[in-house]
């Protein structure tokens, strides 16, 4: 299996394939491919908020005698 990597938009539900990864293609006929789309994401609001909340249900099983094991 090749592997061919590029950065691209969707538009229109479609992945524009750009010029020299086309030119790597060189497909004559129909050929089977295997599709992995990495989405570049930035923290949404909702990620942002259960992190926060989950790290406050957690330090809420913590107790003051529980010090003794933190490094300084």
């Amino acid at each position: 299996m090749k592997a061919i990597e590029f950065k691209s938009r969707i538009r229109d539900n479609q992945i524009e394939i750009p010029k020299n990864a086309q030119s790597e293609l060189k497909i004559e006929e129909l050929q089977d491919v295997r599709v992995i789309l990495l989405i570049d994401e930035t923290e949404s609001t909702d990620h942002v908020k259960f992190r926060e909340t989950a790290k406050e249900q957690f330090l809420k099983g913590y107790a003051d005698s529980d010090s003794i094991y933190d490094i300084e």
